[in-house]
């Protein structure tokens, strides 16, 4: 049996940098037990299959190495342009995966896409900041003194975490088992530290379910900064674009543009990046 596949670069303005992604654009009647042997086979951060396309809509399922995710950013992103510059589905579109439906838009030409996230929920502020900084390998002074530690989501739960500068942000070393009781006691699937610089934002995120390590661009994670920053009244948000960048202590430098508006008693947030085909192949099976 064999299986083409796309290979693409997200979330970056060159080739053989941001987030890696796997597409297989027609799986035919995989069942999920390969699907996640062949996500684990590839070992990116995330695998995508679609499984069903018309017109303007299409169904996919996303795997980690270890794991089905209900949502994910990059692989959002990066479907939607494999399906869209090979004509199988047309921009904007809606992309349906476990979570809900997801509006994208892709321009080919200029290689980027955009994904509007689900509206955000809050979690409550985390109170125990020095657990949380014990387990990123940080002091509590390297906290945001400002900013508190919260549990968003626009899909995929993320705890934000702020620190005071770039220097801590560098500095950060989780402890795996640490991390994943400390939030998920606020009930985060996630770490996102970030620390404020310029007039944009410097990330990194640590998830102990993905079997990967650090993660190079988290689109799902920065759509939730872009509502905690808006919540919080920070870089002028909402209503205005920032850049948030990621990836650099894993050298995949990446670029995630984002951007939130008010909706009702919360925010509705867009987020967008470059997308790179680095390559294609068939799987034999």
């Amino acid at each position: 049996m064999e299986i083409p596949f796309r290979l693409v670069d997200v979330f970056t303005t060159r080739p053989l940098a941001g987030n890696q992604l796997c597409v297989i654009p027609d799986p035919g009647p995989l069942d999920p037990e390969t699907m996640q042997a062949i996500a684990r086979e590839i070992g990116f951060s995330e695998t995508t299959f679609v499984t069903r396309v018309d017109g303007d809509r299409y169904a996919m399922r996303i795997f980690t190495p270890g794991h089905e995710l209900g949502f994910a950013g990059h692989p959002t992103i990066g479907t939607a342009f494999v399906l869209v510059s090979e004509g199988r589905v047309r921009s904007p579109a809606i992309q349906q995966v476990a979570a809900g439906e997801i509006p994208v838009e892709v321009d080919v030409r200029a290689r980027f896409g955009w994904m509007t996230q689900l509206p955000a929920t809050f979690g409550p502020d985390v109170e125990d900041r020095e657990r949380v900084a014990r387990a990123i390998g940080l002091a509590v002074e390297d906290l945001d003194p400002e900013l508190p530690i919260q549990t968003v989501s626009t899909g995929l739960p993320h705890t934000i975490v702020p620190v005071r500068d770039l220097d801590a942000l560098r500095r950060a070393r989780p402890d795996t088992p640490l991390v994943a009781e400390a939030i998920g006691t606020a009930g985060g699937e996630s770490c996102y530290l970030f620390a404020l610089t310029g007039d944009g934002v410097t990330a990194r995120m640590f998830d102990a379910e993905l079997g990967i390590g650090e993660d190079p661009a988290t689109g799902s994670a920065a759509g939730p900064l872009g509502a905690y920053l808006s919540r919080h009244g920070v870089r002028g948000m909402p209503g205005r674009m920032i850049l948030v960048r990621q990836g650099e202590q894993v050298g995949r430098p990446s670029e995630l543009h984002v951007e939130a508006r008010s909706e009702g008693d919360t925010f509705r947030v867009r987020v967008g990046g470059g997308v790179h085909p680095v390559g294609r192949g068939v799987f034999e099976l």
